[in-house]
């Protein structure tokens, strides 16, 4: 473990700036909500418009790697980190929309950079290395959001919370900057003209968008979930996104070692499964123990998902097309971000989020059932 910690270091400071300012976040919606005075409706719409920038994005990121080269990671974060100053700011919803669709922007390049560095470093090392970064945004992420949860606690505001995190970020910016991850080099199969096949990409697409889903639908709507529907406090209802970060982390640096013993195929389907199961349990929580158990099983399982994906996927093509089929599953995948928000913002004003995360449960099971089928049949 520490010797991939060591290979991998540049692109791991990149994973853990992501999960610094989405893990805040996720712990300061209950108050940037009330601070600009939406309903739930109204803050799911708000989420899908800053989703466009992310999807946009993503679309666009290996043109943006091709420019930048090694200065990607490093250069997207520092944009990143600007962008999220914003939110704190807020407030009306056409400004919060505007700051987070900022915000996503730099957020969706930096996500489709650091994961197809990685997916490089996979294939110059040998070593399965793609848990392992997903692994430390949630160590960072769990730590963020129970950060943001007692800074609530202390009286500070979203804006001065944000700002102290750009610190932070600072710090990672360097050690990007210390250790970049070199371009990697074409071979004469890489340069010959082949197009990525979609009849591998749309299934694989659908299984990350299916775990961004349920993992936005925790971070946006569990803090909510336990302090309307069970009384929480601010810092209680901060420890639903902050056990997802916990078990997400535990579950992804498990997956470091589950890797070498079973298949993707086979990982991503007992996954999804126990991810379901923590969807229901955290539904109908009688009371907030019961709450938390769900949120840990839920993220406990979709933690490998996206990541096994990605690493599935990256196996499956030639170096120089990494980043281009990594950026196309992500765009896939972040679609989850334009379902999300709407599906839990209506469910939640119209059924109640009980029943929100019931279908966040059903959906899941599609990947099992149909999804893993589909890649695990497809042959390059």
């Amino acid at each position: 473990m520490l010797r991939d910690i060591y290979i991998s270091r540049g692109p791991l400071a990149a994973f853990a700036a992501e999960g610094l300012f989405w893990g805040s976040f996720a712990s300061l919606v209950p108050v940037i909500k009330s601070q600009v005075g939406l309903s739930d409706g109204e803050f799911g719409v708000v989420m899908l418009i800053a989703a466009l920038g992310a999807v946009c994005a993503m679309w666009l990121a290996p043109k943006a790697e091709q420019k930048l080269g090694r200065w990607t990671l490093p250069v997207l974060a520092a944009f990143m980190a600007t962008a999220f100053l914003f939110p704190g700011h807020a407030n009306t919803g056409a400004f919060l929309a505007i700051a987070m669709m900022a915000a996503t922007i730099g957020s969706g390049s930096l996500d489709v950079a650091m994961n197809a560095r990685i997916s490089v470093l996979e294939g110059t090392s040998g070593r399965p290395l793609m848990n392992l970064a997903h692994g430390i945004f949630s160590v960072s992420y769990a730590m963020s959001a129970l950060a943001g949860g007692f800074g609530r606690e202390a009286g500070w505001s979203p804006a001065m919370i944000f700002t102290a995190l750009v610190g932070v970020c600072l710090l990672l910016i360097v050690q990007m900057i210390a250790a970049p991850v070199p371009d990697p080099e074409q071979s004469e199969e890489d340069l010959a003209p082949r197009r990525l096949s979609w009849v591998l990409l749309v299934p694989a697409g659908l299984i990350v968008l299916l775990a961004f889903m349920s993992e936005q639908a925790t971070e946006g709507w569990s803090a909510l979930h336990l302090e309307r529907g069970l009384g929480a406090g601010a810092a209680e209802g901060a420890l639903g996104p902050a056990i997802l970060g916990i078990t997400m982390a535990i579950g992804r640096l498990s997956g470091q070692v589950i890797v070498h013993y079973w298949s993707e195929a086979v990982v991503i389907r007992a996954a999804t499964v126990l991810a379901a199961i923590g969807s229901v349990v955290a539904a109908w929580a009688p009371n907030l123990a019961v709450a938390y158990l769900g949120f840990g099983l839920l993220g406990m399982g979709v933690s490998v998902v996206a990541p096994m994906a990605f690493a599935w996927v990256g196996r499956m093509v030639s170096s120089e097309k990494k980043a281009l089929a990594i950026s196309r599953i992500a765009v896939l995948g972040y679609a989850g971000f334009f379902i999300g928000p709407p599906m839990m913002g209506f469910l939640a004003e119209n059924f109640g989020l009980p029943v929100s995360f019931t279908a966040i449960s059903i959906l899941l099971l599609l990947v099992p059932l149909v999804l893993v089928p589909m890649v695990s049949r497809y042959r390059p």
